[in-house]
C-alpha cells in the first residue's frame, strides 16, 4: 500500500502478558491469524486479516508488566524531528527514537494530557496492510480528561488541521485531518469515566456484525464497556478484552442517522 502522509495511523500493537490467550481472543473476535513469534524483537507476532498484516501482539517488556493496553502508531518521515517536537510542545520521551532493525523507527510517547501513543518512520515495514475492513483498522479516538492540551500539542506535532463537532454540551469530540481526510478524534471524557481509567486512545476494528463480535467477546471473557449503538459511522461497540486492553468493533455498512455538523476551529 502507499506511504502513509504524516501524522496518519500507520499501526498499532498491545503488549500482553498471556499473548497465546491473546491470540486466541482477538482470533476468535476479530477472524486474526498470527505469524512466526519474532525472538530477535521480543517475540513480536504480526496479525493477520485476510492474509494481510493489521496489527501485532507482544510480550511486556522486563519491568513493564503492566495493564494491557492497544497503542496507535503515526507515521513520520523522521521519528528524530518527530520526537524533538513532541518535547518541545510539553510531550514526554518514553522510549526512543530507536531503529528496529531493517523495518523502521520508533518512538514511544505520551501527550501533556497523558494519553500514550507511538510514531512510526518505515523502513521495509510500512504499517497496516489492510485498513477498512472486517478485521482491519478502521478508525481511533484520543480520550482524555484534558482536551485543551491535547487539541494543543498534536497539531503542533504533526500536520493536522482541526474540526470541531456541535453536539450537546456535555460532549466535547473534535477530529483532526490530514488535508482533507479525518485520521483521528479527540475525545473528552467525562463522569462516566471512572478517575482510575487513564487517558488513553481507543482504537477500532473492522467487523461484519457489530452484535455478533460483541457476542463472541464477552463468551471468551471480555466485556462491554459500551454499546452496542448505531450512529452515522456505523454499528459499535466498545469492549475489554481479558486482559483489560480496550478496543471497540464496528460494522461500517450499518449506518444509521445524519452526519454530524463539524466547524473548523
Amino acid at each position: 500500500m502507499a506511504v502513509q502522509r504524516e501524522g496518519a495511523p500507520i499501526w498499532a500493537d498491545a503488549m500482553f502478558t498471556d499473548v497465546e490467550g491473546a491470540k486466541s481472543f482477538y482470533g476468535d473476535v476479530l477472524g486474526w491469524t498470527f505469524g512466526e513469534a519474532s525472538s530477535e524483537f521480543g517475540n513480536y507476532t504480526e496479525a493477520y486479516s485476510g492474509g494481510k498484516a493489521v496489527a501485532a501482539v507482544v510480550p511486556p517488556m522486563p519491568g513493564a508488566e503492566g495493564q494491557s493496553a492497544w497503542c496507535l502508531y503515526f507515521a513520520s518521515p523522521d521519528a528524530a524531528a518527530t520526537a524533538r517536537k513532541i518535547g518541545d510542545n510539553g510531550g514526554e520521551i518514553l522510549m526512543g527514537p530507536m531503529q528496529v532493525g531493517d523495518f523502521g523507527s520508533m518512538v514511544l510517547a505520551r501527550d501533556p494530557g497523558g494519553v500514550v501513543f507511538g510514531v512510526w518512520q518505515s523502513g521495509t515495514h510500512q504499517g497496516f496492510q489492510s485498513m477498512g475492513e472486517p478485521g482491519a483498522y478502521c478508525w481511533a479516538e484520543v480520550f482524555t480528561r484534558e482536551p485543551g492540551k491535547s487539541d494543543a500539542f498534536f497539531p503542533a506535532v504533526f500536520p493536522y488541521g482541526a474540526k470541531q463537532m456541535e453536539a450537546p454540551e456535555d460532549m466535547d469530540f473534535r477530529v483532526f485531518h490530514v488535508g482533507d481526510d479525518p485520521v483521528l478524534g479527540r475525545m473528552k471524557m467525562g463522569s462516566e469515566f471512572p478517575p482510575e481509567v487513564p487517558p488513553y486512545i481507543n482504537v477500532y476494528f473492522g467487523v461484519d456484525d457489530c452484535d455478533a463480535a460483541v457476542a463472541k467477546a464477552t463468551e471468551r471473557g471480555g466485556a462491554v464497556v459500551w454499546g452496542p449503538m448505531d450512529t452515522p459511522y456505523g454499528r459499535f461497540a466498545s469492549l475489554r478484552d481479558p486482559q483489560g486492553a480496550t478496543f471497540s468493533v464496528i460494522d461500517m455498512s450499518r449506518t444509521v442517522g445524519d452526519m454530524p455538523k463539524m466547524t473548523d476551529v
